[in-house]
């Protein structure tokens, strides 16, 4: 009976949403009802191990009571105000923020999402060299909006815009002799995700990432950090880029920044903040109080609760118990892992779900991502690698 339920309830979900949106995203057979530390629980009585966190986002799980009660308090307080006026709240995040990244970044202009931050980040790169060329790597993921999804790779399936904004073109990824090669005087800047999230948690070499930093600084491009998914604890520092002992010129935030909360930032270094000034840049509710408020409560609570290192321990037993069944290797870092499978990841995904085990696919049909909460325990891993050992290798 519950089954049966959950099947209506799914179906019913559908229709109504079918009635009214645009038909865009393909959808699990579940219905969430509410949710509570990495699980999420059904009207039909199903709990699921959520280790895909709404596509990175849900760092602290659901229901974390530092970030909940920070939300609560801040709605009651003020809900909205614009950029027009100063807030210490805002002030606060970027504060917090800047604390945690790069070295060198130390200046913040906060926006909404992933794509926007990306978006911003590229026109402030062409604003400040005056070229307009960028260089992006070969299989990266940037977002949706006319700037990303220019420097997305193989976006031309979807792109939809009559032409892009600037010159494309794209570094094969951990080559350093193309990089080497390609990167030039009209170059304004190169965008990179340390490790390639949509790819498949492909983890670019340090290598790779040091000669980017070179070249650009050699020809006084920019160079670009993409960290929307990579960031914010979610590789076992706060940014992956600081594994490599990278300092880029720009780099972007989102996903798990306000955890739950839609938010965003752009990161610069001083001397490129210098080339901006009133008017220049602007989001309507870029950095508005309720999620600096989470931005606040997200990174304190990381810090607290020692998140960081919970990551890197949850890491190091994932790659040791679940290379099993129809997991052949692990790439990525931190909880941003793609298992590497014997057979299409879909089905490994669709088995897991079947067990109330949430996973997520990737742009690499063999390669099951991981993108768990950062509050993961060791028994959630445990657990996982149990339904995978029941699920028998491919036979040759």
């Amino acid at each position: 009976m519950p089954e049966r339920h959950g099947q209506a309830v799914v179906a019913d979900a559908r229709r109504r949403e079918s009635g009214v949106m645009l038909p865009v995203y393909g959808q699990l057979p579940f219905v969430p009802e509410r949710a509570s530390g990495c699980d999420l629980f059904t009207g039909s009585g199903r709990r699921i191990l959520d280790l895909y966190g709404g596509h990175a986002v849900a760092a602290l799980g659901y229901g974390h009571p530092q970030l909940v009660r920070a939300i609560q308090e801040q709605s009651d307080k003020l809900l909205f105000q614009s950029n027009s006026v100063a807030m210490d709240i805002r002030a606060q995040a970027a504060e917090s923020l800047a604390r945690v990244a790069p070295g060198p970044l130390d200046r913040v202009f906060f926006v909404n999402s992933g794509a926007e931050a990306n978006e911003n980040a590229l026109r402030m790169a062409c604003v400040m060299t005056g070229r307009k060329k960028i260089l992006a790597i070969t299989h990266g993921f940037h977002g949706r909006t006319a700037g990303a999804a220019a420097v997305t790779w193989n976006s031309g399936k979807w792109y939809g815009f009559p032409r892009r904004p600037f010159e494309v073109d794209f570094i094969p990824r951990d080559d350093v002799s193309a990089a080497t090669e390609m990167i030039d005087s009209e170059t304004a800047a190169v965008i990179f995700e340390p490790v390639q999230g949509v790819a498949g948690a492909y983890d670019l070499s340090t290598k790779f990432l040091k000669t980017l930093r070179e070249e650009t600084r050699k020809h006084d491009a920019v160079l670009i950090a993409d960290e929307v998914q990579s960031g914010v604890g979610r590789c076992g520092q706060y940014f992956a880029v600081q594994a490599h002992a990278i300092d880029p010129d720009i780099m972007t935030s989102a996903k798990a920044l306000g955890g739950g909360i839609p938010c965003g930032a752009v990161l610069c270094t001083h001397s490129i903040a210098a080339h901006f000034g009133s008017g220049s840049l602007g989001s309507t509710f870029g950095g508005g109080p309720v999620a600096a408020a989470a931005i606040n409560a997200t990174i304190g609570a990381i810090d607290n609760e020692q998140l960081l290192v919970n990551v890197r321990e949850r890491e190091t037993q994932i790659r040791k118990q679940c290379i099993t069944g129809p997991v052949k290797s692990i790439q990525g870092m931190g909880l941003l892992l793609g298992l590497v499978c014997d057979r299409p990841a879909i089905e490994v995904r669709n088995a897991l779900l079947e067990n109330d085990i949430l996973t997520g696919t990737s742009s690499d049909p063999v390669v099951l991502r991981i993108l768990a909460p950062l509050v993961l325990e060791p028994g959630h891993v445990d657990r996982l690698a149990e339904a995978l050992e029941t699920l028998a290798p491919a036979t040759a």
